[in-house]
This record gives C-alpha cells, structure tokens and sequence, in this order.
C-alpha cells in the first residue's frame, strides 16, 4: 500500500496537537492521572474543547469546527503517542456523529466539552450491536428500560448516555433496536465503575425500568442500528487512529531504549537482529497509517465505508500488538515493570483491541467484502 500523505492542512493540524500535548498531556501526566484514580483530567478536556476539538466533527453553527474524520483522526493518533485519557471519542466522535446526522440539540454541549456521554452498547464479552437485548417495554408514549449493559466507555464519569436497546423482535435480528440519548441521572439507572487494565473509564450500567420518551429516541424507532452504525465506524476509525498513534509511541521509546542500553560493551541498538526488528515494526506502522488516513478520507467522501474502517481497525489491532510486543521483549524483564512505561502501552492495546469489535469481528467484515 503507498502511504497517504498528509496535506497541508493536516500537517498544520498534526504539529499544533503534537506540541499541545506534548506540553499538557505527557506520559507522566498519564501517570498521574492512574496514581490519582481519575480516568482524565477535566480541565485538560476543558482546554481541548477550547481549541476545538469536542466540536472536530461538528458544523460551525453549533459551535463546531467542521474539521471532518481526517482531522478527528490525527487528534485522536496524536493523543494515542503519550496515552492521552479523555471523552474524545465516545463524546466528540461517536455520539457527535450520532446526534449531528439525527439533528440533536445537544451538538451545542458536545462542542462546548460539556456534555460528556457514555456508549451503552455491549452486553457481552464480544462486540455485537445487533445483539443487543436490553427491552425497552413501550408503555403509552414512553418505555420502560430494563437490562444490562458491559464495557460501557465513559460509563462513570458520562452525564448523558447512548444506549441501544430493543423495542421489538429478538436479539441477533437487525430490526427491532431503538437508541435512546439518556441523561445519567435518570431514575433506575445505577452505574459502576469496571477495574479496566488500561486505568480508562469503563462501567457496568443496570437499567430497572428508566423511563424514557419519545423525545429521547435518536433516530426512528426499531430501526436504531441505522443511527447508531455511521457513528460506531466513526469511533472504529478514531480508535485505529488512536492504536497506530500508541505504536508509533511505543515504538519511539523502544527506540530511545536501544540507543541507551548497553550490553557486553555495546548499545544494543546495534545487534543486527535488534535493527531488523526495528525496521520491520517501522514498515508495519507506516502501512497502518495509510490504512488509517484512507479511512477517514472514505468517511469524509461519504458513502459505504465499512470495509475501509474495518481494515483500519483491524491492521491497527495487528500492528499495536507487534509494538506493544515487540518494545516489552526489547525492553527485557524490566517492560512490564511499573518504573517503566512500556507496560501501560501494552494494556491500553489489548483493551483499544477488544472495544468496537476485535480483530476477528473486522476480518470477517472484511472477507465478506471480498466474497470468501
């Protein structure tokens, strides 16, 4: 695949982001935020909503940037170097794009950086959408709400949550799934806090007949899969983004380790075996990358992009495994350490891995394109 090159345009976008977090959200800042048991850092979110960034994908008169899926993915690979914790993509790329295409009047609030929303779609150990089983009874004008959601992104800290749940038919079928856009607060809705290995913000969220209204229904109701798919492959291409962005960053540390460790009177950086491997993991990224910038541009042209994001996020998947692999081994015993930062990639890969769907859930997407 010939690498994508960025335009003038991205360049600019990709420097201002790259010297942005570099100065606020380091690897230390990381760090602090696990040791402080906070999920991120609201007034860090507060200053990315300033220059734009809650609003990447949202029109100008709604307080937006109108920058496009492009743009939402360099900010999120950029984030994805130093392990930058934030709403970025459960907010300002899956329920933006959900909200913008139904005509929400929350777009405002997500632009702003103040309405923070959860992704309530996972009932099980796989990423399955159409499986969802969450009953919402109809009751007059209104539903009641009754079931379980897992591996809710966001799920503690949200105050508004986007959740899929059936109106009618069985679970597996396409039809029949309404989404609702739910403020956290509602009445029978309890949250708790999952223990994710990648110190992020995930939760168990009980429903116990949450009333909810037509109001609250994005989309038509029992064609909820329709409103909710655009902005899942939006979050899947932000998320690959963000993979490839933590294997550049894994890789860049392997690197500086290379140069500095000295073994039998010799940097190890000069074993060949060392270098091949290194080279190899360079080549493995730059693909990933062009797999990730096509993506987005798909996303921006419009039109059917299910086998472009589903390529990203799987070749990500693929290549964050290799960094992540490859910089513990090089690092020897001392990668998985807690002294050392290497570790804290490969966590966030293996969660990044199973959220929006696995490696196996986007291969097959992507063999059923090519007819196998």
């Amino acid at each position: 695949m010939e690498k994508l090159l960025d335009t003038e345009d991205e360049v600019m976008l990709r420097d201002a982001a790259r010297g942005f977090l570099e100065e606020n959200a380091p690897l230390s800042a990381f760090r602090a935020n696990r040791d402080a048991v906070r999920s991120y850092d609201p007034a860090l979110w507060s200053e990315m909503a300033q220059m734009g960034w809650a609003g990447v994908l949202l029109p100008e008169e709604a307080g937006g940037a109108d920058m496009g899926h492009r743009a939402a993915g360099i900010l999120s690979e950029e984030m994805g170097k130093t392990l930058v914790a934030s709403p970025f993509i459960a907010s300002a790329v899956i329920a933006a794009t959900a909200l913008r295409d139904a005509g929400s009047d929350h777009l405002a609030d997500i632009a702003a950086g103040q309405a923070l929303y959860a992704l309530a779609i996972d009932e099980s150990a796989k990423f399955s959408p159409k499986h969802s089983a969450l009953q919402a009874r109809g009751e007059g004008n209104a539903f009641r709400l009754s079931g379980r959601k897992c591996f809710v992104a966001d799920g503690a800290s949200a105050n508004r949550i986007l959740v899929l749940a059936r109106t009618s038919g069985s679970a597996g079928e396409t039809q029949g799934l309404t989404l609702f856009n739910l403020d956290a607060d509602r009445a029978g809705l309890n949250r708790e806090a999952a223990n994710s290995i990648d110190a992020r913000d995930f939760a168990t969220l009980d429903f116990d007949n949450v009333e909810a209204t037509g109001d609250d229904v994005i989309g038509d109701v029992d064609n909820g899969l329709a409103a909710i798919t655009p902005a899942l492959q939006a979050g899947q291409a932000a998320l690959a983004a963000e993979l490839t962005g933590l294997s550049s960053g894994i890789a860049a540390i392997t690197l500086g380790y290379l140069k500095e460790r000295k073994q039998f009177g010799r940097t190890i950086g000069s074993f060949q075996a060392l270098q091949h491997r290194a080279a190899h993991l360079f080549s493995e990224i730059e693909v990933t990358a062009s797999a990730i910038a096509n993506a987005g541009r798909v996303l921006d042209a419009g039109g059917s992009s299910d086998l472009a994001v589903s390529l990203a996020k799987a070749r990500a998947t693929q290549t964050a495994k290799l960094a992540v692999m490859e910089g513990v081994q090089m690092h020897g015993g001392i990668g998985m350490t807690d002294e050392y930062d290497a570790g804290f990639f490969m966590k966030r890969a293996r969660v990044g891995a199973e959220w929006l769907g696995d490696y196996g859930y986007h291969a097959a997407i992507i063999a059923a394109h090519r007819g196998l």
